[in-house]
């Protein structure tokens, strides 16, 4: 049986010039309260050789350092049901889209959002863009796929997951 989740609150410092959007955070980020908790997941890794984040500071240094290179994170999905922590277990049409398209004018420095996995950026899609392509554009916001830190994408290791996001370091 799926059950009714509700996200994390954004994580987004004044300055943000890159926000990382992930779809939903999974069941150990929820239950800690804090993103990428999941101790597989090689997001912090992964900041650490991008932008020098610390992976084993406390929650809150982590997230003072990634603030200080001008990213900020969020989730596309606000609300859904799911089972489990899989993207692919969301059921579709439970997503409720976080307020992004209300928020972006919080964010005047904003030149990209970047999607940590498909399915994020499959959501924003079908959620958020049709909403805010006019905006982006006028703005300049560059849209930014890349592979999912998740230790569900098997397929891509630290080396080749750093490799694949480093387009974002020009955003520091």
């Amino acid at each position: 049986m799926s059950a009714t989740l509700r996200g994390l609150p954004p994580q987004i410092a004044p300055g943000c010039r890159a926000l990382v959007l992930g779809s939903m955070p999974g069941d150990a980020s929820l239950s800690a309260g804090q993103y990428y908790a999941h101790p597989r997941n090689r997001f912090w890794q992964l900041m650490g050789r991008l932008c020098g984040v610390d992976a084993g500071q406390s929650y809150e240094s982590r997230l003072h350092a990634l603030h200080a290179a001008g990213i900020g994170l969020w989730d596309v999905i606000g609300e859904c049901q799911r089972s489990g922590s899989l993207d692919a277990a969301i059921v579709r049409g439970t997503e409720i889209p976080n307020p992004i398209a209300e928020r972006l004018s919080d964010w005047p420095e904003l030149r990209v959002i970047a999607f940590n996995g498909g399915k994020a950026a499959e959501a924003f899609r079908r959620h958020l863009q049709p909403r805010l392509g006019l905006v982006l554009d006028r703005r300049r916001i560059a849209l930014l796929p890349l592979p999912s830190t998740s230790p569900a994408n098997a397929a891509f290791g630290l080396e080749r997951l750093a490799e694949a996001w480093t387009p974002l370091r020009d955003c520091f």
